[in-house]
């Protein structure tokens, strides 16, 4: 997929994650379904966080050809970026203070939060095609990455963060059971 699209395929993304965070109180927000889940609002906090400070970061790092690798996409990465998105799978890390999100202190943090993600990838994604796609970052399950990949795993992000988005939902009793 081009940067373009993934552009464009992540502000629909975004779309969805504004209109339903509308349907949400802070209250709903920050519920827990068990002590061992991230609520709503840190799974909102964990895509912001990991785009700024995880994704975004390593582009720049490719665009400034620091830290960067001569190493090779692994077999998971190289999956991941032929198929356009991660596997239909939850994902469970074990909780620690570096991984596991902050609740949000309000809804304006999220939005603001997405406002800010959204203007920085268009930023970037304006200037992908001057960075060197061989200076390449090390993803810690994907492998090295250069600067478009790194760009296309925050579409396929958000994405990926529905399935978790429906699950809590329905865990948490914000969805009406279907007959």
């Amino acid at each position: 997929m081009s940067t373009r699209k993934a552009l464009q395929r992540f502000e629909e993304s975004v779309s969805r994650y504004r209109e339903e965070l509308n349907e949400f109180s802070l209250e709903q927000l920050t519920r827990q379904p068990s002590p061992d889940d991230w609520s709503i609002g840190q799974m909102y906090m964990h895509l912001i966080l990991a785009t700024q400070y995880m994704h975004l970061a390593n582009v720049e790092k490719c665009r400034l050809g620091k830290e960067v690798t001569a190493g090779e996409k692994t077999d998971a990465g190289r999956e991941v970026i032929a198929r356009g998105g991660f596997p239909p799978i939850r994902i469970k890390v074990p909780a620690s203070p570096q991984y596991t999100p902050p609740q949000p202190v309000s809804k304006e943090q999220i939005e603001e939060g997405l406002n800010n993600v959204v203007t920085r990838m268009r930023e970037v994604e304006s200037t992908l095609e001057e960075i060197s796609p061989v200076h390449k970052v090390e993803h810690p399950r994907f492998g090295a990455l250069n600067a478009s990949e790194w760009f296309l795993l925050i579409e396929m992000h958000f994405r990926h963060h529905f399935l978790q988005l429906d699950r809590l939902k329905n865990e948490l009793g914000y969805i009406e059971q279907s007959q």
